[in-house]
């Protein structure tokens, strides 16, 4: 910078403003550059000057621009955005609603088990942070985890007429209990043979997610992972509800219901909304953990069910959702309304459905569970199972294998 001050820039100013409104533009453009050379301005911000004058604290700005300070301080400072990227990717990189709505308990949490570590200050700008705010710091870092999924299911006949249908309008006051299912396929893009499928079950009332890793999409094994989910669960299964793929509308499984006096529906033909409670999953419960790749031997098959185990704990306890409670069409605009983001947990802690005995269990499971530690777990494993996967397809299709197959979290 030259050694003018501002008062000295400003009568500068006053005396070149006249001349150069004036001048033809021959003589405004060598008085502009004798301006620029004089004061060190940019020449698009010499023009502005000369033409309009200094005009409120305009000329101020710049000098505080060339100085590095941009004139409000910032009121999120680096401390404040390193602390809510790791408690952000601890949560597995949640929206803003339900990142703001677990703040302070997971804040808690952390600092609990030696996870954080922030000042006073830190943790009053995350607990007052609005949803639009976290989304807003947190934009630079969301852009990387995006991939397409597949579907192979095969449509069953058998048993459908015995099978009630259950639509998405039939599920406003489920109790906790009743479930929707779908099977996950993991063939990598080769459907050839037999490969792992992963069983999806979601409780519409609370949220409450079991997957579990199964051999094949044989009649017996969803018939067993089912049995292995509705012991797992906080509260009693009362009712099932599925596609009608083959592997489900059969009577190894009508049966199974009957015999446990479970409630089986299902929904209608491609019609993938009347399911939307666990098809909205497949995605973050399946694919975001364990990728797309293909995993067809009893290592994987093992594996995949280990994560899934550290992955209820994680999601059931941490994890908030938003259900929606209301959808109006005002034209054609269609206007959702949904209620505060909670976790399953919490859901589950607040129903009168749900016995007290199994809500002190729930609670006390919860007091001896670290997101941190589950989160680093999770990643753990994931690492292994992407290295199975890497090496078999480098053995068996010569390709060269990238992280893109498993949408795998960098972030902590």
């Amino acid at each position: 910078m030259p050694g003018l001050d501002m008062r000295t820039r400003k009568v500068l100013v006053a005396k070149l403003q006249d001349r150069y409104r004036r001048g033809d533009k021959r003589s405004k453009g060598k008085l502009l550059d004798e301006f620029v050379a004089l004061t060190d301005y940019s020449r698009c911000y010499a023009r502005r000057v000369l033409r309009e004058g200094h005009k409120g604290n305009r000329v101020g700005s710049f000098e505080r621009h060339l100085k590095g300070d941009q004139g409000r301080r910032k009121k999120y400072t680096c401390e404040v955005l390193g602390a809510l990227k790791k408690i952000w990717g601890i949560l597995n990189f949640p929206c803003g609603k339900r990142l703001v709505a677990i703040m302070h308990e997971v804040i808690r949490v952390l600092e609990k088990w030696g996870e954080l570590r922030c000042t006073k200050d830190v943790k009053a700008l995350l607990a007052e942070m609005s949803a639009s705010t976290a989304d807003r710091l947190l934009r630079a870092e969301r852009k990387k985890l995006q991939l397409k999924g597949r579907s192979g299911t095969k449509p069953g006949s058998l048993l459908k007429h015995k099978i009630p249908i259950r639509t998405f309008a039939d599920w406003d006051n489920a109790k906790p209990g009743f479930l929707q299912i779908d099977l996950v396929g993991h063939e990598g893009g080769n459907s050839r043979g037999d490969f792992c499928q992963t069983l999806d079950a979601t409780d519409v009332a609370t949220g409450w997610t079991e997957p579990r890793a199964i051999r094949n999409k044989a009649q017996v094994w969803v018939t067993e992972a089912l049995d292995e989910i509705r012991r797992q669960l906080p509260f009693p299964m009362r009712g099932i509800n599925s596609d009608d793929g083959s592997e489900f509308i059969n009577a190894h499984l009508f049966r199974y219901c009957q015999s446990n006096k479970i409630t089986f529906t299902r929904s209608r033909e491609n019609r993938k909304n009347d399911n939307c409670y666990v098809e909205q999953k497949n995605y973050a419960a399946v694919r975001q953990i364990v990728g797309y790749y293909r995993y067809d031997t009893p290592e994987e098959l093992e594996l995949l069910n280990t994560l899934y185990t550290l992955y209820g704990f994680y999601a059931n306890f941490f994890q908030p959702q938003m259900k929606l409670t209301e959808k109006i069409r005002i034209g054609s605009k269609v206007v959702k309304k949904y209620d505060r983001p909670l976790t399953p947990f919490a859901r589950a802690g607040s129903s009168k459905h749900i016995a007290d005995e199994v809500k002190k269990m729930l609670r006390d499971r919860y007091a001896t569970l670290n997101p941190a530690k589950l989160r680093r777990d999770m990643l753990t494993l994931q690492e292994k199972l992407y290295k199975l996967a890497a090496s078999k397809y480098d053995l068996v299709k010569g390709q060269k294998v990238t992280a893109e197959g498993m949408v795998y979290a960098t972030a902590s």
